[in-house]
This record gives structure tokens, sequence and C-alpha cells, in this order.
């Protein structure tokens, strides 16, 4: 089986010099990719920004640094909770500066380099591209790539940082988008129970969980599919509409009406902890969820087929069966990814 492996192969050597004041040279070394063996290959290609350890250093300091925004005050972190797998806990909708709301939950960060497009609308395709969009947006960040350089070329440490990290050494918007890159590489969340029992690694599920999981497999993964839960897909799943967002979804990308109301179908991992739920973050539950998809799907000229088969609008589910797929739900749940210490920036 392979694993994940997360290795700082070469943190620093010493160089002597001879002499009393010998001091330590840091170097760069390379932090290995494992695919876990349940899961798909990656849909990013690494190779064009394979991770570092000064690379992934430094991207972890930008991710917690309010600095990339305008006034100081936003850090990618900010919208991204470790604990809550990396979205906004609590939060209905994204806010940033001067508490601007937004008109989408934030999604959550993990196994980015298992994707293949990013944002509830697919705006991004690129793992070293997609900060620019919370960078840019004027309620999140309201920065430039310009002001961002100009502030860290002025910080010492990001000066040694940098030159560290990346051959040209320079502190430079496409060196800072790559660093936030490789740091959101490593980002693999796939050590759940429910992993552990797929690889036969010893993980046990309950009675419950099982038949959950037989219900999830029948109901659920025809979108959600794979270990990593999702298809990527833009669907329209019968959410009516919030008039006071007006939000259109992914024919705000492309264009055309055919994708009215699409949003891409979420990864289920650690969905437990990523409460509210869809796009705009209306429910506060998993009964909310599953009760919407049992009895409260709009129908509209996108709505995904899989939802309207045989003359029936969703997914009809009985209240025993709505706790088993929950049941199920939250052994996807990796208390190892949402606590490791890896992820975490300390000053």
């Amino acid at each position: 089986m392979k694993k994940l492996i997360i290795a700082f192969s070469v943190c620093g050597l010493l160089c002597s010099c001879g002499s009393d004041d010998a001091a330590y040279q840091e170097i760069n070394g390379s932090m290995p990719f494992a695919v876990p063996a349940n899961f798909p290959a990656p849909a990013q290609d690494i190779g064009l920004n394979p991770p570092t350890t000064k690379g992934f250093e430094l991207g972890r300091k930008l991710f917690y640094d309010g600095r990339l925004s305008a006034d100081g005050t936003i850090s990618c972190s900010f919208c991204h909770e470790q604990g809550y797998a990396f979205t906004h806990h609590g939060h209905q909708l994204s806010h940033g500066i001067n508490d601007l709301e937004g008109i989408r939950n934030a999604p959550p960060v993990q196994n980015m380099a298992f994707q293949g497009n990013y944002f509830w609308d697919g705006a991004a395709e690129s793992i070293e591209l997609l900060s620019i969009n919370p960078i840019h947006n004027p309620v999140e960040m309201d920065e430039t790539l310009e002001g961002i350089v100009a502030k860290l070329r002025q910080d010492p440490e990001y000066v040694k940082l940098f030159g560290l990290a990346f051959d040209d050494g320079q502190v430079s918007s496409g060196n800072t988008l790559k660093a936030l890159g490789q740091f959101m590489t490593m980002m693999v969340s796939a050590n759940s129970r429910y992993d552990r029992y797929v690889r036969s690694e010893g993980g046990q599920l309950t009675a419950q969980e099982v038949q959950g999981m037989g219900l999830f497999q029948q109901n659920c993964a025809i979108c959600h599919k794979t270990d990593l839960f999702t298809d990527s897909a833009f669907r329209n799943n019968g959410l009516p509409p919030n008039v006071n967002l007006n939000d259109l979804g992914r024919e705000g990308v492309t264009g055309f009406a055919s994708d009215r109301y699409k949003f891409k179908v979420p990864s289920l991992r650690n969905i437990e902890k990523t409460a509210p739920y869809m796009h705009d973050g209306r429910f506060g539950s998993l009964e909310s969820v599953l009760n919407f998809y049992s009895s409260g799907i709009m129908h509209s000229a996108t709505l995904d087929p899989v939802l309207q088969q045989g003359g029936t609008l969703g997914i009809p589910l009985t209240p025993v069966e709505k706790q088993a797929i929950i049941a199920f739900l939250k052994t996807l749940t990796d208390e190892e990814y949402l606590s490791n210490p890896l992820f975490y920036y300390r000053t």
C-alpha cells in the first residue's frame, strides 16, 4: 500500500568553516508526494511545481499571513481553519476586509492536488493560480499580487525564505503563488476510519455505518464518486435560489444558460466538521441536507437528471436510512489531518 509520506529530508546541514562563528546553512530538499492506495491519480501535474521543504515552509507562512490582504487583517487561514477541514466554521458566507460578506460558503482545503478545478463555480483550474481569486476579490482580501510582493520584500525573513525556496531567489508574484501551491499540494486527508477500513488497516465500522455505506453507494455515489467522494462535476441539485444573492453558479464562468444554478459537487471528506452546508451555507446540519434531498428539491430547467428519475424528484429516504447515512459520513472524519501540526504555522 502506498502511504502519504511527508518528510523533511534535509532541513539544515552544518556548514563548518573551522571557526568559532561557524553557522548553520539551511538548504532545500524535496518533499515526496505519494498517492494513497485508495485514491485516484492526482489531477494536477505535481512535477510542474514539486514541493520542497522550504517551498512548503514558505507557503505555510504565507497562508497564515494577513499581509496578503489590503488592510493586513485577512489571511487565507481566516476563512480556512484547520480544525474544520480548513473551512470558515460557523459562517454561512465567507467574509473579508471591513467585515464585507461574499455570496458563497468557504469550501474546504484538502486533497487539492486531486482536483482539476476549484471554487464552487470552477473559476480556477490550477493549484498555483487559484490563490489569485481570493486575493483580488474586493470583499475578501482586496489586494494585488504586486502589492503583496512590495510588502514581502520589506521583510528580511521572507527575503531569506524566498531565497532558500526557489532557484532564482526572488520575492515575486510567481514564486508567491508557487509556494502557496506547494503547501496546498501536500494537504492530503486520507486517514479516516473509513480509509483504514477499506485499506484493511484495522479500521472498523459498526453495523449502522456499514448499512449507511451501502445506502450511500446506492443513492449518493453517482455524484460523490471514488474515495475522493466527488466527481468534480457541476450540477444543479435543485436548491431553491437565494434571491438575495442571485448566484448563477457555473453560468457566471461559462456564460452558458445551460450552466445556470450548477455548482461543483463538493467532496464529503471531513463533512462532519464543515458545516454549514451547500454553496450558500443554508443548512446547519447533515440531517437538514438529507431532508432537503428527500423532499425539498425544486425543479428547474437545469436540474440534474439523477435527481428526477422515474418521475420522482429527489432521493426518498426513511428516517432510519438517513441516520445510517449520517453515521457513515462521520467515518470520513480524518482527525490526523484536522490536528496535524505540519499544516499549522506558529509565529
